[in-house]
């Protein structure tokens, strides 16, 4: 019945998200507009957290009548000092967003009664001044932790909201009536008090949203986000440990190519936030996205001093070196992306590349993804990793990171991964699972490319079937035929280190089987009844002729 309740309060969530993504977007292309629908979500959010945890306090000191959304701002600025060392940032009453929705209200209400009585009032003050109103706000929520610790974690969070773009309309007016419209339905969103619902709305608003604009906006988008089921399977893959038990806890979780953050938070889902002890680490090279990370980690309830998501290009200017090594790594890198490689000298001696001898190619970076995260991975531990197929099997100094790898028995399993699973691409993507301190000398490769089921326009993991049958496979670690097999690395060796899935899982042969004795017999018989009719009509036939 709760299961029920929480698939209801989802579904109809996202009829909301949906009807607002249509209504609202207009001229503005679906994936730029995910940014003011993320955006004054997490303006709501956070201006949400922010009075229920103050009101909360004086409610449990007894004063019952509390609302910080309604006290003087002198009074409140007594709290700012204290409230951004812990909450990280301030906001004045003023500047909630719920009393700007008020104004929104209240003047579309005046508005509506003005018409009723035959007045008609075309121009709001809010027509003209929302847009300002907004900037301010944003600017301000900014500023308060500016030199503080949280300084990081809050700079530049609102850039990409801009509230003055003609994508919006080519009026102030007409942007600040569609503002107006985007805070409304999003104040309208029946997200409850984030603490007590039921399902993680806030959360789960973000990552619908995310997953709705990257299913239609293709590569642009899908790059950026992986299928909530793909992460859940890169998830569980790092927690399982050498007795093939879950893990209950880890240390510091790592992504880098972190993306909108879907893969790190999880951890968060999987074990509990409280469960990951020492915060979530990220980079991102897109600023748009770095920001929208950002505001996700605050959407799924992740406190300032709990993450880090730096910006900048992970295999040239890595965030992280304080912070190596990490207990579990998850990442969906870009595919085949070029890099400096060899044009940077400096990169050949660099501790991450320099074990392997050799760098990844300029025009392709997967490689180079792959041996950062076996560097910053810590001993005993995993990393789950999507690659590009060709990498299990091009020549060259792939060929020599993979014999690398290899010989010193880094890589714990491949998986081969169903087609059209990602937004953007059809292509069956590979899972290669790093481990430092195998338990033994072989490789598993499992063949999961028929573990999927039908969705609208491609493929899914299902948790209860798809995602549970690989998990099994990858814990039973041993051969199975035409699902998995178990290699010595010696053999791998003697395969010139070809880590394709097919080159060790044959796959079942489902065409059926063929008696050539019988169908030769039954070829025989056809052939002999087509002689003997033919005769029979020979004969007809000179009968005729003769009479």
């Amino acid at each position: 019945m709760a299961d029920n309740m929480r698939d209801q309060e989802r579904n109809e969530l996202h009829r909301t998200i949906w009807a607002l993504a249509n209504d609202l977007r207009g001229s503005v292309d679906g994936w730029d507009f995910k940014q003011y629908v993320l955006g004054m979500l997490f303006y709501r959010y956070i201006s949400e957290n922010f009075t229920n945890y103050i009101n909360k306090g004086e409610h449990d000191a007894g004063n019952p009548d509390f609302d910080y959304a309604s006290i003087d701002k002198d009074i409140a600025e007594m709290a700012r000092e204290d409230m951004v060392k812990t909450k990280g940032f301030f906001i004045l009453p003023e500047e909630l967003f719920c009393n700007l929705l008020e104004k929104i209200v209240k003047e579309d209400k005046d508005a509506q009664e003005a018409s009723k009585s035959g007045s008609k009032i075309e121009i709001t003050n809010l027509d003209e001044t929302l847009n300002e109103t907004l900037q301010k706000n944003f600017k301000n929520i900014e500023a308060s932790a500016v030199g503080t610790p949280s300084e990081a974690n809050f700079k530049g969070l609102f850039d990409d909201i801009d509230v003055n773009s003609n994508k919006l309309g080519p009026t102030v007016i007409k942007r600040n009536r569609r503002l107006k419209k985007l805070i409304s339905v999003v104040g309208s969103m029946n997200l409850g008090n984030y603490q007590d619902n039921s399902i993680d709305a806030f959360g789960d608003t973000y990552e619908y949203l995310m997953g709705m604009y990257a299913s239609n906006a293709g590569k642009s988008g899908g790059e950026f986000f992986t299928p909530q089921e793909v992460s859940e399977l890169l998830t569980k893959l790092t927690l399982i440990d050498n007795n093939g038990e879950m893990k209950k806890e880890v240390n510091k979780v790592y992504d880098p190519a972190v993306g909108s953050g879907s893969l790190l938070l999880k951890f968060a889902k999987i074990l509990g936030k409280e469960n990951v002890r020492n915060g979530f680490f990220g980079q991102e090279i897109n600023i748009t996205t770095y920001n929208l990370c950002r505001i996700n980690m605050f959407l799924h309830d992740i406190d300032y001093d709990k993450f880090s998501i730096e910006h900048g290009d992970t295999l040239i200017d890595p965030k992280h070196w304080d912070e190596e090594p990490f207990e579990a790594i998850v990442s969906n890198p870009p595919y085949s992306i070029k890099w400096e490689g060899s044009d940077n000298g400096t990169l050949i001696n660099d501790p991450r590349f320099s074990p392997a001898g050799v760098l990844a190619p300029k025009s392709k970076a997967d490689f180079a993804f792959i041996l950062h995260a076996l560097s910053w991975l810590a001993e005993g531990c995993t990393a789950a990793i999507v690659c590009f197929p060709g990498i299990m099997y091009r020549g060259g100094a792939e060929q020599k990171i993979r014999k690398y790898l290899i010989d010193n028995n880094y890589i714990e399993c491949i998986i081969q991964l169903p087609e059209n699973l990602f937004y953007g691409t059809s292509i069956a993507t590979c899972i290669m699972v790093l481990k430092k301190g195998k338990i033994d000398n072989q490789t598993l490769f499992i063949d999961a490319s028929k573990e999927f089921v039908k969705a609208t326009n491609s493929n899914k993991l299902d948790e209860k079937t798809n995602i549970e049958n690989i998990l099994r496979a990858y814990i039973s670690r041993k051969t199975e035929k035409h699902i998995t097999a178990l290699v010595k690395n010696e053999d791998i060796e003697k395969a010139n280190y070809n880590l394709s899935v097919s080159t060790y899982v044959e796959s079942e042969d489902t065409r059926e089987v063929i008696d050539i004795t019988e169908l030769n017999n039954r070829i025989k018989q056809i052939v002999e009844r087509e002689n003997d009719l033919r005769t029979k009509i020979d004969a007809i036939i000179a009968e005729i002729e003769v009479k």
